[in-house]
């Protein structure tokens, strides 16, 4: 019995030992920025790099890689676009100062920083109410984002306040699984 007692004990130590080993931390260095499209198809499409973490938060740099992207003058402006033959998904850079911080569990301004817009290789155009914000989650490697829909036009206008992400959890739908042809994005 006290056999049993001291390897339940042995056992719980070592789970909450692995549990705070487990907790997220924030990213440091440069990361490669890779969209993952439907097919499984990977493209490096820019880096992120991040600060040294102080005080809980880190800055962070996004830099997109225009090389892997195309032109397209849509709606009277020149937006850097993802050609795919089923959709394309073009790059709208968040046009307003922000603080330009993510902290652990909290990657609102990241997320801003990587705004895209969906549409048809037929259409024309640019539809700003079909909007993607990436939600990202930490994992073993990196972050990983999953595409939620969000109106591009709600940011025409500067936000009340600059030191608020204008989209929060209210603001934002989830896509079915496999609707998006870019189905996910990864900082790793």
């Amino acid at each position: 019995m006290g056999h049993d007692r001291q390897a339940l004990t042995a056992l719980a130590a070592a789970l909450c030992m692995g549990a705070a080993v487990a907790q997220p931390v924030l990213p440091e260095g440069e990361k490669s920025l890779v969209a993952v499209a439907r097919d499984g198809q990977r493209t490096r499409i820019g880096t992120v790099t991040f600060g040294t973490p102080s005080g809980g938060r880190a800055s962070f740099q996004v830099k997109m890689d225009h090389s892997v992207m195309r032109d397209h003058f849509l709606s009277m402006r020149e937006f850097k676009c993802l050609p795919a033959a089923q959709e394309i998904t073009c790059f709208v850079p968040y046009p307003y100062p922000h603080p330009g911080t993510v902290g652990v569990g909290d990657y609102a301004w990241l997320e801003h920083n990587l705004l895209f817009f969906f549409k048809q290789p037929a259409d024309f155009g640019a539809k700003l109410w079909n909007g993607v914000i990436f939600k990202f989650a930490p994992t073993p490697t990196g972050l990983v984002g999953t595409p939620q829909a969000v109106d591009l036009n709600r940011i025409g206008v500067p936000p009340e306040k600059a030191d608020e992400p204008p989209y929060g959890r209210f603001d934002r739908d989830d896509f079915a699984p496999g609707a998006r042809w870019v189905q996910e994005l990864r900082i790793e």
